[in-house]
């Protein structure tokens, strides 16, 4: 009961320290002006897999041996896509089975996906293609949400335990991305993001955008049909 209750006080302050950078952001006085989308992308996989390092390479082109994630953290990141203006905010979740399902509710409303797997732990592979697949499958609200397998860490080659066809193979079959990349070189991070990015854009109907009264909403459209990927 103490490591539960722990588990949810991290979790509270995880979602505090997102709540204020959320209203720190939405204080400044030009802001519903300077995107045109807002995409909500979730990071999913086992603890370990380097979906923090991944964050940290994609928000500020950084790299640090990160600890285990404590709940839900949340970053913040602004692109230009063809002239398209969007506020990214992107969702690195625990992969801790203490935190499970303290964190489903960050499932809901994600345009994005990203099942992260380490190359080198066949483990990691299998619980991304079932465990974590089945969780978004229950928790996500947004059917039609585009999905990205990526399989980090190819650094370690002459560790790897999970051939990249059996990614592809992986993705093929739930009609996800696949890319292979690795945080600590930054090798093809930036193109993980960017095709995921360009999926959301390019998938009919899932970005809706809604103004009432001069505020701008992220309004996310639940679409029904469809499988998990």
């Amino acid at each position: 009961m103490r490591e539960v209750e722990d588990a949810r006080r991290c979790l509270r302050s995880s979602h505090r320290d997102a709540t204020r950078t959320r209203d720190a952001d939405a204080m400044t006085s030009d802001d519903a002006r300077a995107y045109d989308h807002l995409v909500k992308i979730l990071l999913v996989g086992d603890s370990g897999v380097g979906k923090s390092s991944l964050l940290a390479r994609f928000i500020s082109d950084s790299f640090d041996e990160q600890g285990p994630t404590v709940g839900v953290d949340f970053k913040l990141k602004h692109v230009d896509v063809d002239g398209t203006r969007l506020k990214l905010t992107v969702w690195d979740t625990a992969g801790q089975e203490r935190f499970r399902t303290l964190t489903s509710s960050y499932y809901r409303g994600a345009h994005g996906v990203v099942f992260v797997y380490d190359v080198t732990s066949r483990e990691s592979f299998e619980n991304a293609r079932e465990t974590w697949r089945k969780e978004v499958e229950m928790y996500g609200t947004i059917a039609n949400s585009v999905k990205i397998v990526i399989g980090n860490k190819i650094d370690r080659e002459d560790e790897r335990t999970v051939a990249r066809k059996e990614g592809v193979a992986f993705a093929k079959e739930y009609g996800c991305l696949f890319l292979e990349c690795s945080a600590k070189t930054k090798v093809r991070v930036a193109e993980a993001f960017d095709e995921l990015v360009k999926g959301i854009l390019d998938a009919p109907g899932l970005l809706v955008d809604e103004v009432d009264d001069g505020v701008k909403l992220g309004a996310y459209a639940d679409r029904a049909g469809g499988g998990c990927c």
